[in-house]
């Protein structure tokens, strides 16, 4: 039996569908729930599922924004049938930890990507290694993406990098404006690897680490690996799964 908790974002169209829903659904206390309807697009998904990490209740998206990957589409009239119907999808999130050029450390979680960004007008020189293996000894670039499948058809595919399948067990690494080597598309790597990224030029170019939408500046290493213990679970109408959503995306861009 399912036990809906109801979390909104605060924006015009979210708060609309839950009007809709507080007069269709009996919801229970947080503690009470077993399932947690989440309004609002991607963005306060990631917000709402890191926030509720040590949880093992279900999540279910329903999209007030405008893509809303993670999310299902409302329907007034069959949300409750496919809530009972919905499939669970579970998946791991990356664990990012920042050293700075100061030698404090900072932590934080991304569902989707890690993004390693130039914070000046200086390109980014950094090096990349995995399991203290050297992968790349210098790249210049704007930066660097490493994708969760969840997350490779994000900002993952708008840099060019490959699109992963939910069950693939991979990690993408993708240069963003890769200057040197210029023809380096990145790297598809183990989900079970460590990365390791250095800035090689910490006092002239400085770069930044965004987990999702959580930024530390002035950076000098940055370790990335999948956190294997936390596990989202997230449900999904029966016939619009995120796997599924995936491969519309994997045929989009092999046609395109």
């Amino acid at each position: 039996m399912i036990k809906p908790y109801l979390i909104s974002d605060t924006n015009k169209n979210s708060l609309k569908i839950k009007s809709i829903l507080l007069k269709q659904i009996k919801f229970f206390t947080f503690s009470k729930a077993n399932t947690i309807i989440v309004i609002g697009g991607d963005g306060f998904m990631l917000k709402t599922l890191k926030k509720n990490r040590n949880t093992k209740k279900n999540f279910y998206g329903i999209n007030s924004g405008n893509y809303g990957f993670l999310m299902n589409k409302f329907s007034s009239k069959k949300t409750i049938k496919n809530l009972h119907k919905a499939k669970s999808v579970t998946i791991s999130p990356l664990e990012m930890l920042v050293k700075n050029k100061s030698g404090s450390s900072k932590k934080a979680l991304a569902i989707n990507e890690v993004s390693i960004l130039r914070q000046s007008r200086q390109a980014a020189s950094i090096s990349i290694n995995i399991n203290n293996k050297k992968l790349i000894k210098k790249l210049i670039s704007d930066g660097v993406l490493v994708s969760t499948p969840a997350g490779s058809t994000a900002y993952n595919l708008s840099v060019h990098g490959p699109i992963l399948s939910l069950n693939s067990n991979k990690l993408s690494i993708s240069p963003i404006s890769a200057f040197r080597p210029r023809r380096w598309k990145g790297k598809i790597v183990s989900d079970k690897s460590t990365i390791k990224i250095k800035n090689l030029n910490v006092a002239k170019r400085p770069i930044s680490a965004v987990a999702d939408n959580i930024e530390f500046r002035n950076a000098k290493t940055i370790n990335v690996k999948i956190r294997s213990n936390i596990k989202f679970n997230l449900l999904y109408d029966s016939n619009k799964g995120l796997q599924k959503k995936i491969k519309i995306e994997q045929i989009r861009k092999e046609t395109s």
